[in-house]
């Protein structure tokens, strides 16, 4: 099946609205995907890579937009909170210190898009789950790590976690561990986040975490599960494995229909 096909087989008469989350200083805007009927249902916050939510024509990301309405398809309210946008930057991926950071604002987004379900009559307060990618990805293995257990009146935790493509070295090097179940889905392939390196972090973790497992994709690169993107490279990044700043893009089809299924399922346990 063509990544073309595959897309026709999935659209959906899913409308997505906007969502305004009051801040301290500031308002969290971010996009939302709901299922049909009043629920309640489990929920999902995702979290974009440095790019952002919106591509540069203020569209949602066709990655994005393709999980929320797969997953919206699956039972799933989904939360996309917009972390750039809400502040008015632009992509970072090019910004090596960064004041939107993975282990505080981005971390603080999720904890603040989490609470906002949990007030929601339609969905399931102890059934909200975290997924991100990239660099979104990081911020989603920092908001369920172990020494960083939200308060008591907050709302329940996240039920569980699913990292796509996350650099893994600074969290290893801070010996992470989960407190919630925790799924890893990265390529062999990938230059921009090393495979290895999240292996080595997952390992180190045993007897200490939640359950934690990863995944590794042979021959898939940053970003496989993108609906329709041809490997291409990028350059001038401030993060790289090699630290060249140049690293390849692109669907990988095998590792994409996987990581379609596994998704899902993680979060329905």
């Amino acid at each position: 099946m063509s990544l073309e096909s595959d897309l026709e087989t999935v659209k959906l008469s899913v409308n997505p609205e906007a969502v305004d989350i009051a801040q301290q200083g500031f308002h969290l805007k971010a996009t939302l995907y709901r299922p049909e009927g009043p629920g309640p249902f489990p929920a999902v916050v995702g979290l974009h890579n440095c790019t952002g939510l919106r591509n540069s024509a203020g569209v949602i990301g066709a990655r994005y937009r393709d999980w929320g309405e797969r997953l919206a398809k699956n039972g799933f309210v989904v939360l996309l909170p917009d972390s750039n946008g809400s502040r008015g930057i632009g992509s970072q991926c090019n910004v090596r210190s960064r004041s939107l950071r993975a282990d505080r604002e981005r971390m603080a987004d999720a904890d603040a898009a989490r609470k906002w379900l949990q007030a929601q009559s339609w969905v399931i307060p102890d059934r909200v789950s975290l997924l991100g990618w990239s660099s979104g990805a990081i911020a989603a293995l920092w908001a369920v790590r172990a020494r960083t257990q939200p308060g008591t009146k907050d709302g329940p935790d996240f039920r569980s976690a699913v990292a796509l493509y996350p650099g893994c070295r600074r969290l290893g090097s801070a010996a992470w561990s989960a407190r919630v179940p925790t799924l890893i889905l990265i390529g062999r392939a990938d230059d921009q986040a090393s495979a290895s390196t999240c292996q080595q972090m997952v390992a180190g973790a045993r007897g200490r975490s939640a359950r934690v497992e990863i995944r590794i994709y042979p021959g898939a690169h940053h970003d496989f599960d993108h609906p329709n993107r041809p490997l291409q490279t990028r350059t001038g990044l401030a993060f790289s494995v090699d630290g060249t700043g140049r690293v390849h893009s692109g669907t990988n089809p095998a590792a994409r229909a996987d990581a379609l299924k596994r998704v899902p399922a993680w979060f329905e346990r």
